[in-house]
């Protein structure tokens, strides 16, 4: 019934409470036993076997050429960590890992302090590389020293004396800076990561996935078994698009030479090489850079950490007339322009000199030439607006996107840009300047090469990149190229054959006559550009002069229409033109060499007939060892698996038969590359022009 309340019975209770009350007491009884009676029995198995967690560090992937070479590997060595779950006072052993290890306790302590805040299973490693003597040091003081363990890691072998150094990168412990931002979230104190070029840009594919161990080991630190073990996964391989031979050939033409040297194919975008002077040593980054080291690299006035293939942004001279061509010819203007250059010509109330007095100019003299009086002409007719309007299209003052970071985006003055930057109008006489690639105009070695590739294709662009895009994950291919992605820009078929034609008879009876190579269609444009103003230049003393000489560029290709490869090359302080051009013809010749006989046709890319220049390639190619084709000295270098034994040539080396300029420029003989001169030699020469 509803109300009714029924009673239970007391007896009932009583047993439900000494039940409660006896299993309390079996409670109490085992917890004594086990913290009081067998303390010391328990303590001493505790000492006995520890457990301990311990990374297995996962080896990079390795970085290898087109053809499968191996560019970069790792290598083993031993690694000391402290493992941070053991319930010590690490602070107190500071002082004996230091003395044993050679290290500065202040650090040690200071990077135990940084590494706090980071969950215990995290270990801090104490140091990298060890040596055998370090290594039996931390064998012999396990006991002691419970928190030291060594493991085996797999570090970057990379190739000697700075081979490629700023296209690959280098890698170095991930910093705090790093772990605070997004991208680097899920990356932890102590890991092994990508600071620049390839090794940062495609660190996620390359890093791979750490595994771990879970080992029992006894008091004298012995392992005695092991709980657990998840394996770890490598990194992945990642074939980029150089190919090492003309990566040798470019290495060695810029030798210690300050600047920059980039071949690309001009029909993919695949970057074939890329060379950048000085260059630093990523195997001292591969263990842990040293703080002096490393503010001596950052504090060096050369800039050595910099690649200046797509970071040097630099008028480029006379290389931007070939960009002044297309825009004087495509607006019809050019096509009649007739230009009698007396060394100069009045503008805007101001004389602009020529270096020379070319006489009657049209424009494939002017190109070949490099009449500075014939672009001031075309520049006043143009106006910065169009010439802005047609650099623009062939990517100058914008990045080429190439899939490497920190790449810079160069600068094109117009009317816009200079009120937006400087708050000023544009003056008519900034123009004449602009017109031959000085002024404000400033562009890299990448820009150069894609944009004159580009007008050689016909208009067509690619971007550049070093990976294959296909053989990467989706989220990858956004940053290189995704196949098929081209900009086309109009050029007109009879203006692209002027041009270019223009543009192969600069290395044959033009300015870069001197860097001719028979029976090869070699096309190309010289760029001569001033650091400082020559007024300010006048100023200075010897010393003052030879700090701040010409920048000398050289951008050329082969064949001069639907080219197969194009050089673009920075010579800092190079003086003149024509000397970027002998390392373009080195690099342009060891990849028609090995087309040839991979090939297997000995007037690959030859000369067009009945053009200057032009030879029998069978007189001087034949499929024997090399040793003479082409009447050219080799530059393959013995590559091992894993090293590269590339040692950089001194400089540019040829055999000029015109020693002092009094020949003219289309009786001069052609360039063989046969050694020995230095291209510093060659500066006094008066060979070729000054563009």
């Amino acid at each position: 019934m509803f109300g009714r309340e029924e009673k239970v019975p007391a007896f009932r209770l009583t047993i439900v409470q000494y039940v409660i009350l006896a299993i309390f007491l079996i409670l109490a009884f085992g917890l004594w036993r086990l913290q009081v009676a067998r303390n010391d029995y328990y303590s001493s198995l505790a000492e006995q076997n520890r457990i301990k967690q311990v990374p297995i560090l996962a080896p990079r992937g390795k970085i290898l050429d087109r053809e499968g070479r191996i560019i970069v590997d790792n290598y083993p060595s031993f690694s000391v960590l402290m493992l941070r779950d053991q319930r010590r006072d690490l602070f107190a052993d500071v002082p004996m890992i230091a003395d044993g290890l050679h290290l500065d306790p202040e650090e040690l302590g200071a990077r135990i302090k940084r590494i706090a805040a980071s969950p215990g299973y995290q270990p801090l490693f104490v140091k990298d590389d060890i040596t055998p003597d370090e290594l039996a040091w931390v064998e012999a003081h396990k006991a002691e020293l419970p928190e030291l363990d060594t493991i085996t890691v797999h570090r970057r072998l990379y190739p000697k004396d700075g081979f490629m150094a700023h296209l690959i990168g280098y890698v170095g412990e991930v910093s705090e800076d790093m772990l605070n931002s997004p991208k680097w979230e899920l990356y932890n104190p102590g890991d092994i990561v990508g600071k620049s070029g390839v090794e940062l840009q495609y660190n996620d594919i390359l890093m791979g996935k750490n595994g771990s161990r879970q080992v029992l080991v006894n008091s004298k630190g012995k392992e005695v078994g092991t709980l657990s073990d998840v394996a770890a996964e490598p990194g992945k391989q990642l074939k980029l698009t150089i190919d090492l031979d003309v990566q040798i050939a470019a290495e060695q033409a810029l030798g210690d030479s300050p600047g920059a040297i980039i071949a690309l194919d001009p029909h993919t975008g695949e970057i074939l090489a890329m060379v950048s002077r000085p260059v630093f040593d990523p195997n001292a980054f591969s263990v842990r850079v040293s703080r002096q080291e490393w503010n001596r690299l950052l504090s060096d006035e050369s800039k050595p950490l910099l690649n200046k293939a797509i970071q040097a942004q630099l008028a480029p001279g006379s290389t931007f007339k070939v960009i002044m061509s297309v825009a004087g010819l495509q607006e019809g203007i050019a096509q009649n322009l007739v230009v009698n250059c007396a060394g100069g010509g009045d503008f805007y109330g101001r004389f602009f000199k020529c270096d020379q007095h070319h006489g009657s100019v049209n424009i494939s003299k002017a190109i070949y030439d490099s009449c500075d009086t014939y672009y001031y002409t075309l520049g006043e007719k143009l106006g910065i607006g169009k010439i802005a309007f047609y650099a623009s299209e062939f990517g100058l003052g914008k990045k080429t996107g190439v899939d490497l970071p920190q790449e810079v985006s160069g600068i094109m003055p117009s009317e816009e840009w200079k009120a937006k930057n400087y708050k000023q109008k544009w003056f008519a006489g900034e123009t004449i300047s602009v017109s031959i690639g000085q002024g404000a105009v400033a562009a890299t070695p990448i820009q150069l090469a894609r944009a004159l590739g580009g007008i050689a294709m016909g208009g067509e662009l690619h971007t550049p990149h070093v990976a294959f895009p296909n053989d990467l994950p989706q989220q990858y291919q956004p940053v290189a190229e995704k196949s098929g992605e081209v900009e086309h820009i109009r050029i007109d078929p009879e203006n692209w054959q002027v041009i270019t034609d223009a543009m192969a008879d600069v290395t044959k009876i033009g300015t870069a006559s001197a860097a001719h190579l028979n029976g090869i269609d070699f096309a190309g444009k010289t760029g001569t550009a001033q650091t400082i103003s020559m007024e300010a230049r006048s100023k200075l003393g010897a010393e003052g002069k030879k700090k701040f000489s010409d920048n000398a560029w050289f951008v050329g290709m082969a064949p001069r229409r639907d080219p197969q490869i194009v050089v673009a090359v920075l010579y800092q302080g190079g003086g003149w033109g024509w000397h970027s051009g002998l390392l373009a013809a080195q690099v342009i010749k060891a990849y028609v060499e090995k087309q040839r006989k991979v090939q297997k046709n000995p007037t690959l890319y030859a000369d067009a007939p009945g053009k200057a220049g032009s030879v029998e390639m069978s007189a001087l190619w034949h499929d024997g060892d090399g040793s003479d084709q082409l009447q050219g000295a080799r530059f393959r270098v013995p590559v091992a698996r894993s090293r590269i034994a590339a040692k950089a040539a001194p400089g540019m080396e040829s055999d000029l038969e015109d020693k002092g300029g009094s020949t003219p420029r289309d009786k001069r003989a052609p360039l063989t590359m046969t050694e020995p001169k230095r291209i510093a030699e060659l500066k006094s020469e008066a060979v070729g022009g000054k563009h």
